[in-house]
């Protein structure tokens, strides 16, 4: 990676992906387009239990701008949000999945995201299925897995400088969305 004086690089994670994998699903340019162009989140696994990830995670974005909506068969709302069972369900434009399900469970949510007309899906940090994630790419959707969107969300907003944390993006600009 270098020194991080660019500002779009990638920081090196710990990921099970290959070199190769990873330039396919952690490309900053498509990260940068997701968060740039999102604004309505089907966050798919969503738990109304507060110490889940899922949880944590949907609070920040929905505080960082993005609606939320919710997908878990097993609750009614979530968030103060009506919860729909799956994303067929929903009823109006969505413009990412982000899926906090186990690996096993992707593929069919990938496949209805592509029935959907879903321009993006996001497999979070440490879910890894990399048959579904091929199957969101061939399809023309913009492919992001084994990250965590709030963290990127973090990354390129600015927000993790402000915590002190070395992003290796060196900018004196805060990126701004819908662009």
């Amino acid at each position: 990676m270098g020194s991080g004086t660019g500002t779009g690089g990638s920081l090196t994670m710990n990921s099970a992906l290959t070199g190769e994998e990873q330039a396919l699903y952690q490309n900053p340019e498509v990260i940068q387009k997701i968060l740039d162009h999102t604004r309505t989140i089907a966050i798919v696994g969503l738990s109304a239990e507060r110490q889940k990830a899922s949880h944590f995670v949907a609070t920040y974005l929905r505080s960082a701008g993005y609606k939320i909506i919710p997908v878990n068969p097993r609750a009614t709302e979530i968030l103060g949000e009506k919860c729909y069972p799956d994303l067929a369900s929903i009823g109006q434009p969505v413009d990412l999945v982000d899926i906090f399900r186990p690996a096993e469970a992707c593929l069919p949510i990938v496949e209805e995201a592509i029935a959907c007309k879903i321009p993006a899906v996001w497999l979070q940090l440490k879910i890894i299925n990399l048959a579904a994630a091929e199957k969101a790419r061939a399809a023309g959707l913009l492919t992001v897995m084994d990250l965590c969107v709030k963290m990127e969300h973090g990354r390129y907003s600015g927000g993790l400088h402000e915590a002190g944390m070395n992003t290796e993006l060196i900018s004196a600009q805060r990126r701004h969305r819908f662009m």
